[in-house]
Order: C-alpha cells, then sequence, then structure tokens
C-alpha cells in the first residue's frame, strides 16, 4: 500500500521545529557546486523545493542566487524558516504538501528540489507532478540521507544496537554500512519513469562529533525516536548516554552519505 502524503511519520517533524533548526546539519557546499553544474540553472533562476524543513537546503539554493519557492507542510517548521530565511534572498515558504500545491502561475521552474523529502512523497504520482512543473530541459534533483560507517567509523552505532534492541526498537541491521555499499535509491525510478533522462549521481561523506546530550538532542528530530513511547525513549536515551559517558572523550562521530541524484526532464 502506498504512503498517504504527508501522513503518520512525516508529521512528527513539525512538533519539534524549533530543535529540528537547531541541531539538523547542514548539507555540504560542493553539492550545491554540483547541482549547479549539473543541473545548469543560472543566477535567478527558479527552484521549486519540496519538504524545506527549516531551510536547511534552502540556504545552499540562495546563496547560488537563485529564486526559490520552498513548499514545506509543516506549519512550525515553516515558521521558522521564514524567520531564519529572512533576508538571505528571493524565498517564499508555503505551507503546503508538495502534492496538494498548486502554483499561482504558469511559469516553469528550472529546477526542482527533495533534499531528504522524497521519500515521504505520493511515489504514485511524484515524478510526473515534477516533471509537469519543469520547462523542458529542466532538472529534478533528489538528495537521499543515510548514516553510513566507513571503515575508520565509530563502533558506537554497531554496540548501540543492543540498546535498541532491548527497547524493542532494533531494526535487525546491526548498525550502518559502508557508504559505498549505499544504492542511489531513485535512480531506476526517476530513469523509468518516462519523464526523465539518466540521472546523474553524486556522493558526499560528512561527519561530526557529538557530546551526548547533542547526539541526544539530534535524535530527538528524527521521526522513529519522536513516535516512540516516553518509556522506550527514556531507557533508549539512558543507556545510549551511559555508553558516551564511558568512553574517553565522551563522545560519538557520525559519519552521513548524502546521495544528489539529478536527471533533466526529457521533452
Amino acid at each position: 500500500m502506498e504512503r498517504e502524503p504527508y501522513a503518520g511519520l512525516a508529521t512528527t517533524f513539525d512538533t519539534v521545529a524549533e530543535l529540528y533548526e537547531r541541531v539538523r546539519p547542514r548539507y555540504p557546499a560542493a553539492l550545491f557546486d554540483d547541482l549547479a553544474l549539473s543541473a545548469g540553472p543560472a543566477p535567478g533562476a527558479r527552484v521549486l523545493e519540496i519538504g524545506a524543513g527549516t531551510g536547511q537546503a534552502t540556504r545552499g539554493l540562495l546563496e547560488r542566487g537563485w529564486s526559490v519557492v520552498a513548499l514545506e507542510p509543516g506549519r512550525e517548521l515553516a515558521a521558522v524558516a521564514r524567520r531564519v530565511l529572512a533576508g538571505r534572498g528571493d524565498v517564499e515558504v508555503v505551507v503546503s504538501p508538495f502534492e496538494a500545491w498548486e502554483p499561482r502561475d504558469r511559469e516553469p521552474f528550472d529546477l526542482v528540489l527533495a533534499a531528504t523529502s522524497w521519500h515521504w512523497l505520493d511515489q504514485r504520482t511524484a515524478f510526473s507532478r515534477a516533471a509537469d512543473l519543469l520547462r523542458p530541459g529542466g532538472s529534478l534533483a533528489i538528495v537521499a540521507t543515510e548514516h553510513v560507517a566507513p571503515p575508520d567509523g565509530d563502533d558506537f552505532f554497531r554496540v548501540v544496537e543492543r540498546v535498541y534492541d532491548e527497547v524493542g526498537m532494533g531494526d535487525g541491521k546491526g548498525g550502518p554500512v559502508p557508504p559505498e555499499e549505499v544504492p542511489a535509491p531513485d535512480v531506476a525510478a526517476m530513469a523509468g519513469s518516462g519523464r526523465f533522462g539518466q540521472p546523474i549521481v553524486h556522493r558526499y561523506v560528512t561527519s561530526r562529533e557529538h557530546t551526548a546530550e547533542e547526539y541526544l538532542a539530534l535524535l530527538s528530530t528524527y521521526s522513529g525516536h519522536i513516535a516512540a513511547t516516553p518509556q522506550q525513549r527514556a531507557t533508549l536515551f539512558a543507556g545510549i548516554r551511559e555508553l558516551i559517558a564511558a568512553r574517553p572523550r565522551g563522545t560519538v562521530r557520525k559519519h552521513e552519505l548524502n546521495l544528489l541524484q539529478v536527471a533533466r526532464r526529457t521533452r
């Protein structure tokens, strides 16, 4: 069964909008360099961003001089985005799911971007709707984000799996995999939609070191952790805090992979 757009776990982020803005990482600058090269929009180009959150990717778009319409279905997230993006460039933040939004004019976009939001959309219509909003030759860019474990990565994330298992939140995967083992999830679907050419794929691995409290704050913005029962969350966070406190530096280093997939609309 297809997921209904902006329902269930997709709505959880709006309950932690201020924390989301404070702790969620930004996207690497190289991603926007490659986006400009792959998609080719010039300064002043029109961009439609899907699921903007509080503007984690929007900042990079505006720094390129692009004009952005940022769709965000969460009212609280959109309110924070309007505040933090004010004065940064030509941006309009609209409270709406992608599936329900109707543009005020018929002027097409040069680029449609979904940064870590595409998987929440109605996959039955997402590609065709994005294509319809683009000019001929315009581009669709999808960013997927995955927690990964490079060879020199932190083994904390393997050890902590037992705590997740104990509270019934384990996923059975045994921890994150190396970045090279993560497939680009939307390549086949983009090319197979009949509306886009073969995507170009770029990969970026970044890392951040967190204290226990910083890491728990980050986890508090993840949909599965927000939706957990208070007892699950309290037990899980206590276990994580204890494991980190026992480490020599009292920190963990988390690696993330950003996958950028860009394809041009076919004529």
